[in-house]
């Protein structure tokens, strides 16, 4: 594969970069990623996943736009309230980069359809909403050795790590289930907040998928917006998980 001048017009920033150059434009033209969620976390990852010259997105979402939603849900117009999130999303996204590949789950992701769709791909961000979910993305990506970016969000903070399945501490380590709680009703979050996180997703799997730096592995990132501070937590694997615990 080789780059054509358009392609060499477009990334020619990153072509610059002796970190990525024109072998690693390559191989993330070659790249699949997956989007779990279309909302605040998943538009700026997408974007800018889309931006790099991701070869292949996929993104999962059964939601249909809300105007509620366009306060921090970047993918998304007032014209698009009221359709799917996916479609509304593919809209965005093709304009910005119409050579990249979407391919498009316009349903919740789920036990009975989680494996058959992560297995496809070479990294998974989880942009959800819920620990149901999340654990979900955890599970399945730990069973198909996946690796995935983890992030959440509320109010002003935000947290982020990235997993390598067997290999660093997976998110059933650091959360144990006794420590989930899910909030009835939602506060926030401040609509900026998801645009850090998801761009350090977005980041974090294009630093995978190129081998370069350091990955959030076995490093939970925290952030807060009101005191402009990050926090860098190291944890490791606990033998006793039950995911990837040697039990």
């Amino acid at each position: 594969m080789e780059l054509n001048e358009r392609q060499r017009e477009r990334y020619g920033r990153h072509l610059s970069l002796s970190e990525i150059g024109e072998e690693g434009q390559i191989k993330l033209l070659r790249a699949k990623v997956l989007v779990v969620g279309a909302g605040g976390l998943g538009s700026p990852a997408a974007f800018y996943l889309a931006a790099a010259g991701i070869g292949t997105i996929g993104i999962v979402d059964g939601d249909r736009v809300e105007l509620g939603n366009l306060q921090r849900q970047i993918l998304h117009t007032t014209p698009s309230v009221g359709t799917l999130k996916v479609s509304s999303a593919a809209e965005r996204l093709r304009a910005l980069n119409p050579d990249t590949r979407l391919t498009l789950h316009p349903f919740r992701l789920s036990a009975a359809n989680a494996a058959e769709i992560i297995a496809r791909y070479d990294f998974v961000i989880d942009a959800t909403d819920n620990f149901r979910a999340k654990l979900l993305i955890a599970e399945t990506c730990h069973m198909e050795a996946k690796p995935y970016s983890h992030a959440g969000i509320s109010e002003f903070s935000g947290q982020t790590m990235t997993v390598n399945p067997g290999e660093s501490a997976c998110l059933r380590c650091v959360f144990h289930e006794g420590k989930i709680h899910e909030k009835q009703i939602p506060t926030g979050p401040l609509g900026t907040l998801p645009g850090v996180m998801g761009a350090i997703q977005a980041t974090e799997t294009i630093k995978y998928l190129l081998s370069i730096g350091t990955p959030l592995c076995n490093t939970i990132l925290t952030y807060n917006c009101l005191s402009m501070t990050m926090r860098r937590v190291p944890v490791s694997r606990d033998p006793q998980c039950p995911l990837c615990g040697k039990a």
